[in-house]
């Protein structure tokens, strides 16, 4: 299964990023979330408005600093919260909430350039954004960047069908998204996906296509996660007036195991779900007991006796 093969383990059948960061780095290796007050062209009328149904009023920035404050502020207090969980270890500054490269190419040197100055412990600069937010000033500049401190790009996904896309309001189309990560990769830039199980209409056959579409493409990462409904958001209220069958645990559970399975096998997976602030929850409430989610999958792998991609390697064998 190539170099990664030494990432997986009894308990993990699946290339963890904790575990490739501790390899890479020999030590732990934690996200310092941080707002510098971007917007996103889905809402300020860039591209679209209204923004995607399931995304909060914070940008998916949830856990992310306080935008009022400037960034030193906001790392070293997100640093002291870290820390509550992990003693020591190195940063990444990792700008999570709205789209991060959408603002003029001045405006983005002025914040990178401060937030990988911000403590001599960051060996990352993480971008959260848009694949239709990647004008090629910006690239260029993240090229150079990318020589000076490693840089890795977020690109949210979420699924590789239309008329999912288009009911979620995402106002791009899969080959934005397809050249996008091969225009980062052109440029040696790390890529990683967000995509969510449980969106409206999908079935457990199309979210495993979205999975088996992005092992053709040169992406590094992934993170899955779980579709929440939270207060404030157009999926929510429309959830409230007229509830969904939303996937059960135990079906997340399945779908997403059998996505580590048929996953290529060299991809880290950052995420294999994830959780909403409680307060702004709606549902799924299982999906408040993320390490119970995270336990769960790492027991029904155990129980096939698979790894990670082993249908990946199955298929190209037949």
């Amino acid at each position: 299964m190539g170099e990664t093969m030494n990432l997986l383990t009894k308990e993990k059948h699946y290339n963890t990023l904790n575990n490739y960061y501790r390899k890479t780095y020999n030590q732990k290796v934690f996200k310092v979330a941080l707002n510098a007050g971007f917007t996103c062209p889905n809402i300020d009328g860039t591209v679209a408005s209204g923004g995607c149904t399931f995304c909060s009023w914070m940008g998916s920035g949830d856990f992310a600093g306080d935008k009022r404050d400037s960034l030193k502020v906001q790392f070293e207090n997100i640093k002291q919260q870290m820390h509550k969980k992990w003693k020591d270890g190195l940063y990444i500054a990792y700008f999570q909430a709205n789209t991060n490269t959408h603002a003029p190419l001045p405006r983005l040197k002025e914040i990178y350039e401060e937030a990988i100055t911000l403590d001599p412990k960051i060996v990352m600069i993480s971008l959260g954004t848009r694949p239709d937010s990647l004008p090629e000033d910006v690239l260029d500049y993240l090229e150079e960047l990318n020589t000076r401190m490693p840089v890795q790009v977020e690109l949210g996904l979420q699924t590789i069908h239309q008329s999912t896309s288009d009911l979620i309001n995402r106002a791009h189309d899969l080959k934005t998204f397809d050249d996008a990560v091969l225009r980062l990769h052109k440029r040696g830039i790390e890529v990683v996906v967000h995509i969510i199980n449980g969106l409206p209409t999908e079935d457990k056959n199309m979210m495993l296509e979205t999975v088996k579409h992005l092992n053709t493409l040169p992406i590094q990462g992934i993170k899955i996660h779980m579709l929440h409904l939270m207060e404030k958001t157009k999926m929510g209220y429309d959830y409230l007036q007229n509830p969904w069958e939303l996937l059960t645990l135990e079906e997340y559970v399945d779908i997403t195991t059998d996505q580590l399975l048929w996953l290529r096998p060299d991809i880290i997976v950052h995420r294999v779900t994830g959780d909403a602030p409680e307060e702004m929850l709606i549902a799924p409430l299982w999906t408040k007991k993320k390490f119970v989610v995270a336990n769960e999958i790492d027991k029904r792998l155990r129980k096939l006796g698979l790894f990670q991609g082993a249908y990946y390697e199955e298929s190209k064998r037949n």
